[in-house]
């Protein structure tokens, strides 16, 4: 999923934009609040989407003026944002495209396809509205109190816990969260929007849209309620309206994005294909996490910590070498790697531990053996869940184990101290964790 990172000019504003695959239809995703084109497409379950959607189409992806990549510009009108979309499309050659807007985007999305129906062959909204202002459809969100807590806590992982209540005390997803938000946009810009957006109205243009239309909600959305995306769907002639489950306003899970893009595909061809079946696999998988990164990284500034960053991957790369252990994914500040035998995996862990500590940079490192689904580079499964889940009751410098890690590992010389049982975020039932302490 490698691109670089390209500009599109329009009048004096410069926008960031990255191209994927080369599919024979085009599809423009419209960011929600905040974008940054480098690293809202390195989740794993944005690449997972991106894989999805390039196995038929070509994907454009950009930063809204005043965020991520793109210049840091103070206007924020519709009729700037759509510019810019038609900016970026001029740029990639795309004639005409899918335009795909979610929450913030949505308006975007309606505006666009009513201004240059010529330059839209189908729009897709999910989690979106056409206003926030009063009324039995209208959005409320946010109000006064949550704009002063947005500012007053920004690049703290704020945003994240309001959108995503699934993760809001997910120690490691909150400082990812915390470092998207300073990466994307400053307090003063998040605030000016925010207000900018609570007057923005399309609802007078939802009958002039004469695309084929996808609406997407998630019923137990508590940041854009369910009511704006039905009252969506009935008003854009001929939409088709599909309800979610869930409760998370943000997309950042696999088996959701596989339900949109299963949804995008058959609007735009007709037809459905899934990824191929995955395949089965036990392995033990190891979760790292840099302990203080975001003290450290507002301490180092931005082009430090990007090269200490650099430097600590490099480094956890060269142990999952000398392991044998297969690296699927980065997140955040961490890593996720698989292993086929779980005592290399404990010593690679250590062994981790003692390169970074030259760095300068403590982790913390969760592992898990179980049954895996594996398609490709990806892995899915409750034995995923259940392994960041560890390393997230991992304290600094620590190497924590399930019990089934400990048990597999008998005989190696490994040592553990019993750290007792401890309900997992979304994991049934109490798990034994057990802390490494003699290879």
């Amino acid at each position: 999923m490698d691109s670089p990172v390209k500009y599109a000019r329009n009048g004096g504003a410069h926008i960031a934009y990255r191209v994927f695959g080369e599919g024979p239809h085009d599809i423009v995703l419209i960011p929600g609040t905040l974008s940054h084109v480098e690293m809202t497409w390195d989740r794993p379950a944005n690449q997972h989407l991106l894989k999805r959607l390039t196995a038929f189409a070509r994907v454009l992806v950009f930063d809204k003026r005043g965020q991520g990549l793109s210049d840091r510009l103070a206007e924020q009108t519709l009729e700037e944002r759509i510019s810019d979309v038609r900016a970026v499309m001029d740029a990639a050659g795309s004639e005409r495209a899918t335009i795909y807007g979610w929450s913030e985007g949505g308006p975007m999305c309606v505006m666009f396809a009513a201004t240059y129906p010529s330059r839209t062959s189908a729009l897709v909204l999910y989690g979106t509205w056409g206003s926030k202002k009063t009324g039995p459809f209208g959005v409320t969100w946010p109000n006064g109190e949550i704009i002063t807590e947005l500012e007053a806590h920004w690049g703290e992982g704020v945003l994240w816990r309001l959108n995503m209540p699934s993760q809001a005390n997910d120690k490691s997803a909150l400082e990812w969260g915390g470092r998207w938000e300073r990466a994307s946009a400053s307090p003063a810009s998040i605030v000016a929007l925010m207000r900018a957006n609570s007057e923005i109205d399309v609802d007078h243009l939802l009958a002039t849209v004469r695309v084929p239309t996808l609406v997407l909600h998630r019923v137990g959305d508590e940041i854009v309620p369910v009511t704006a995306g039905r009252y969506l769907a009935e008003h854009i002639p001929g939409a088709r309206y599909v309800e979610l489950p869930g409760g998370d306003h943000i997309v950042f899970d696999n088996a959701t994005q596989d339900v949109i893009a299963d949804e995008i595909e058959e609007l735009i061809t007709g037809e459905r294909h899934r990824l191929a079946e995955p395949d089965r696999v036990v392995a033990t998988i190891m979760f790292t996490d840099i302990v203080g990164s975001t003290e450290l990284a507002a301490k180092l500034g931005d082009e430090r910590w990007r090269v200490l960053l650099a430097d600590h991957y490099a480094a956890l790369r060269k142990e999952l070498d000398a392991f044998r252990g297969r690296e699927i994914n980065t997140w955040g500040d961490g890593l996720v790697a698989t292993f086929d035998g779980p005592a290399r995996a404990v010593r690679c862990a250590r062994s981790m531990h003692d390169r970074l500590r030259a760095l300068g940079l403590q982790i913390r490192v969760g592992l898990h053996t179980g049954e895996c689904e594996v398609r490709g580079n990806e892995i899915s499964g409750i034995a995923v869940n259940i392994a960041a889940r560890v390393a997230a009751v991992a304290e600094p410098g620590e190497v924590m184990t399930s019990g089934t890690v400990k048990d597999l590992v008998a005989g190696s010389g490994l040592k553990f101290a019993d750290r007792g049982e401890h309900t997992l975020k979304g994991v049934p039932g109490e798990w034994r964790l057990f802390e490494v302490q003699q290879f």
